[in-house]
């Protein structure tokens, strides 16, 4: 079975951090292109950012570079998301989804992966 499953969400205060963490089991992330979306109530998701693990390239949101980085564990088969200096416009769902690359800025503005997790709550509110 392929499967990724997100966790670390949770309520912060704005200017805070948290980590998120997308295992996936079923396939191996290397060489596939991995993303994290949000999505908030009523908006569209989105992309924030996203690597092609077949050749490092890595790719993120306007709104977050700077702030957020992406990176794998390749031992835990695990995605992270480090998201610095949360603010109130980063509240949403985040989803991680994974796929074959092809081209990794179209693919994280289209959210063309083929496999996605069920998301979890991020919350930055005073």
């Amino acid at each position: 079975q392929v499967q990724l499953v997100e966790s670390g969400g949770g309520l912060v205060q704005p200017g805070g951090s948290l980590r998120l963490s997308c295992a996936a089991s079923g396939f191996t992330l290397d060489y596939y292109a991995i993303g994290w979306f949000r999505q908030a109530p009523g908006k569209e998701r989105g992309g924030v950012s996203c690597v092609d693990n077949s050749d490092s390239t890595t790719y993120y949101a306007d709104s977050v570079k700077g702030r957020f980085t992406i990176s794998l564990d390749n031992a835990k088969n695990t995605v992270y998301l480090q998201m610095d200096n949360l603010k109130p416009e980063d509240t949403a769902v985040y989803y991680c989804a994974a796929g074959p690359p092809i081209d990794i800025q179209a693919m994280c503005r289209l959210g063309t992966f083929g496999s996605w997790g069920q998301g979890t709550q991020v919350t930055a509110s005073s």
